[in-house]
């Protein structure tokens, strides 16, 4: 179906060329850390990962009795830290939760465990922000319904609020947090780039995803669907140099399309503006103009 074919939503602007499906979502994050069993103790303790495979340098975390991987760790005994003023790169991956009681009970059992977050309404959603022990951003959060999203002048209106912490903690319904629950999965991704224009040519104009927001001060949000983001990135971290081999940072991340066709195309649209694509077998992807990769595989090609 093509841009013209498909209904318009009252908000966003459409590439004007190759425009993702409406079915685009985030698949799995693969982060690079210095200790592996430290990383793996606080995913399966502060957010209720299970651990679905694992080796001496690598594991794979789902949500608790789910089949997909959500975050896949790499082990490089070398990796620094990052600092306080961010590398370019990951700003922080963002877990989607079900449902609002679920990051309600999450919120409780943060408190619980003496785990301090950031917080935040967005108006969209509503999110809590941590940091793994490599200092890599993680953001857990919860949709408000799309019917209550607003708009205006094609915009989507997304804010920077408090989080009323007594309700979320009351929509918990006084249930413990048992661990990532079924149906949790990575909702976007938010990253440091050095030039807003460069990423909107390569995320919009060249992989073909909508822009959503672009009136919130140094920063973009694109997405496919309608969605509020997929991908966010920000010119925050200015003069700061992006995320090297030696440095914990973000080795890639997936956007998972509904068939092989749709894969092929985007590949096609990403060279097409001028960045190399790789097209060869399940490791299909580009890098954007400071080195963050991005994966496209179908829906159908499994995990």
């Amino acid at each position: 179906m093509s841009n013209q074919d498909r209904p318009e939503l009252p908000y966003g602007v459409v590439p004007p060329g190759y425009r993702l499906p409406d079915a685009t979502r985030v698949g799995r994050v693969r982060l690079q850390v210095a200790e592996l069993t430290r990383s793996v103790a606080y995913y399966e303790r502060v957010l209720g990962m299970s651990v679905l495979e694992r080796d001496d340098t690598r594991a794979v975390l789902g949500a608790e009795g789910g089949a997909e991987p959500l975050v896949e760790l790499h082990q490089r005994r070398s990796a620094a830290a990052v600092p306080p003023g961010g590398r370019l790169g990951l700003y922080h991956y963002a877990i989607l939760l079900p449902d609002r009681a679920a990051l309600g009970r999450f919120t409780v059992h943060l408190r619980e465990i003496g785990i301090r977050a950031g917080a935040s309404d967005h108006l969209v959603s509503e999110a809590l922000y941590l940091q793994d022990p490599d200092g890599l951003g993680i953001e857990v959060y919860a949709d408000r319904p799309r019917s209550s999203w607003r708009y205006e002048n094609r915009q989507l209106a997304m804010a920077t609020e408090p989080l009323d912490l007594e309700s979320l903690t009351r929509a918990g319904d006084g249930e413990r947090w048992t661990g990532m629950p079924a149906g949790t999965t990575i909702g976007h991704v938010h990253l440091h780039v050095g030039d807003i224009g460069e990423a909107e040519a390569f995320y919009h104009r060249g992989l073909g995803l909508d822009k959503v927001v672009w009136g919130y001060p140094g920063a973009l949000f694109l997405s496919a669907g309608g969605y509020h983001h997929h991908l966010g990135v920000n010119t925050w971290a200015r003069g700061a140099d992006p995320a090297g081999e030696d440095d914990a940072r973000l080795l890639d991340w997936e956007l998972v399309l509904p068939s092989e066709a749709d894969v092929q195309e985007a590949l096609g649209a990403l060279t097409i503006a001028g960045y190399g694509a790789d097209p060869a077998g399940a490791g299909r992807s580009a890098s954007d103009p400071w080195g963050t990769r991005v994966r496209i595989r179908a829906a159908s090609s499994g995990n």
